[in-house]
């Protein structure tokens, strides 16, 4: 059997398990990777589909890999076998009571669900109930965060179902009963509990014995927040585990070596629209705005009602300033579900994007009604009350972002930018740190911190030269940082280097055509630099160049042709 057929063997026995414990999202997941297995071309393949064989998005852009990651399909990869888990003899009995209670899951009537099955043994019916007490105590808590939610949005809600659960859980385990999906749960109780350590623990026994619950892995990703804890992980060697290697990379913003296992993984699953998907979020931090636009077009041509990720797309073409493509995407996810986040989010990108930063807080305000977690809206109504001058609001807003996930750079910047505009150099500058430790590649995030350091309450300017030279490093696309370089350098009077990056910028400026003051104040500092160092022919030519300009530089580059032919005939007199 090739690896494809056990793939697809496996997941179509897992989406079955999935879905009898109403694990609706691990199931939709596994249902999209099965469909993501690459069919036989003349009975399953489109002719429309752009997924043909060395056509995605990856291959185009970084071409194939070298070994072990080789083309499809990945064989000779050894993986464990990972039996489904098969439901005891005693779910016979309990398949009326399951599918009353399954019923009542589907119509969000908890607390019933959980009290038709409290005297059934079954293994479905045990995790059913279980998940139903858990979600009781979900609804119940956002119950209390609307009732008691104070006026910061803030309140001390909890699950009141999670001591009870775990008290049940823990005995489970302890006599050996516990199964791979109660393991799941146990593990969200514990993390939910702050007990992470052990979470950590029992998600990994869970995965290991049903690798097939995304869910789990998900949960075990949000707790791996540094690359030793991942590589602590003792994980079986399960092509699942690549899906969560992926994945976690991408969070630790280790974009090539998760770029690498999705090639792999493009492998077997050819036609996955979840790997472009992470394939172009991946390519959106690197900045790569085409080939990221790119892969969201092909998407929707292929999943035309897809809402996940689109609000990332709708970050690009707000990027870009793609006014029209944007007003077609909000009406397209408007039309297909305006009650979700990620389409409330586009919509209030596209009225940032339109200047109406009052409406554009009103859709993000509604995707948080939705999802208090949302990590977007909140960090995006915040750039939206930067905007609008309102700083209280913008770093509360950061703020909600940076709790939901430390490890967001773009909060930790905003606030730095909220503080900076609020003349509070030394708490912007706390925040611009901790942003460019967590994405030092990015060139923004060091001129804002140098910028930082040029304010008149700090002007600490050797450190700014040197975040100017991290930026520099980094690509500064828009050349900022080299021309801030030249100037600090000059007003140090550190002539020699003011002159390296004056013509580095001037070159720059060449190359792509740019016109402006920094032209004419790089030409003006080297042809009197030029001068100076009795480089008259040089000096000559950056003042002819001045010389096409209209205003006070005009003059200014006579009186310096007038000076450098002077000192030329003096040069020339006999001694």
């Amino acid at each position: 059997m090739s690896n494809k057929e056990n793939c697809r063997s496996e997941l179509r026995l897992a989406i079955r398990q999935l879905s009898d414990r109403c694990l609706y999202s691990a199931s939709k997941w596994a249902g999209e990777q099965l469909i993501g297995i690459e069919q036989d071309p003349e009975k399953h393949t489109p002719s429309h589909t752009r997924f043909q064989r060395g056509s995605s998005s990856i291959r185009r852009r970084y071409g194939t890999l070298e070994p072990p990651y080789k083309a499809t399909p990945p064989a000779g990869v050894s993986y464990t076998s990972t039996p489904l888990q098969v439901d005891d003899d005693s779910d016979a009995v309990d398949s009326d009571f399951y599918l009353l209670a399954k019923s009542y899951v589907d119509c969000r009537e908890y607390r019933r669900a959980a009290h038709v099955l409290r005297d059934q043994t079954g293994k479905r019916a045990v995790f059913l109930r279980f998940y139903a007490l858990y979600l009781a105590g979900e609804k119940r808590k956002e119950e209390e965060i609307i009732e008691l939610e104070g006026p910061l949005g803030k309140n001390n809600a909890v699950n009141g179902e999670l001591d009870t659960l775990e008290r049940e859980l823990v005995a489970l385990r302890r006599t050996g009963t516990i199964d791979p999906f109660c393991l799941y749960l146990y593990g969200l109780v514990l993390k939910e509990k702050g007990n992470e350590n052990l979470a950590i623990t029992v998600l990994v026994e869970s995965v290991n014995r049903f690798p097939w619950n995304w869910c789990a892995w998900t949960e075990l990703q949000s707790l791996c927040t540094t690359k030793e804890k991942l590589n602590n992980l003792n994980l079986n060697n399960h092509w699942m585990k690549d899906f969560f290697l992926a994945s976690a990379y991408q969070e630790q913003r280790m974009h090539s070596e998760s770029l690498t296992k999705y090639e792999f993984l493009q492998g077997t699953f050819s036609f996955s629209n979840y790997i472009q998907a992470q394939i172009a979020k991946t390519q959106y931090s690197l900045r790569e705005f085409e080939q990221v636009e790119v892969i969201f077009e092909e998407l929707l041509r292929n999943d035309p009602y897809r809402i996940e990720d689109m609000d990332m797309y709708s970050n690009v073409l707000y990027a870009k300033e793609s006014s029209s493509a944007l007003s077609y995407l909000a009406h397209r996810v408007f039309l297909t579900d305006k009650y979700r986040p990620e389409s409330c989010c586009i919509i209030g990108n596209y009225y940032s994007l339109k200047g109406q930063h009052e409406k554009s807080v009103v859709y993000f305000r509604r995707a948080l009604k939705l999802n208090k977690k949302y990590l977007s809206a909140w960090t995006l109504m915040g750039h939206e009350y930067v905007e609008m001058k309102n700083s209280p609001a913008a770093i509360d807003a950061y703020r909600r972002a940076v709790d939901i996930n430390p490890c967001d750079y773009r909060a930790w910047y905003g606030l730095g930018q909220a503080y900076e505009m609020m003349g509070m150099p030394f708490y912007a500058l706390h925040y611009f740190k901790k942003s460019v430790f967590l994405q030092p590649n990015d060139s923004r995030l060091w001129i804002a911190m140098a910028q930082c350091y040029e304010t008149e309450q700090l002007r600490m300017l050797e450190e700014a030269i040197k975040c100017y030279r991290r930026a520099v490093n980094c690509n500064d696309s828009e050349a900022i940082a080299i021309h801030q370089l030249a100037k600090l350098h000059n007003e140090l009077g550190h002539v020699e280097e003011a002159a390296y990056y004056y013509k580095k910028d001037l070159e720059g400026m060449e190359d792509e055509d740019r016109e402006g003051p920094n032209m004419v104040e790089a030409l003006l500092f080297l042809a009197t630099y030029c001068k100076t160092k009795k480089r008259f022919e040089e000096a000559e030519l950056y003042c002819t160049r001045l010389l096409d300009y209209t205003g006070p530089e005009k003059e200014t580059a006579k009186s310096l042709l007038r000076g450098i032919r002077n000192a030329k005939d003096v040069e020339h007199l006999p001694s």
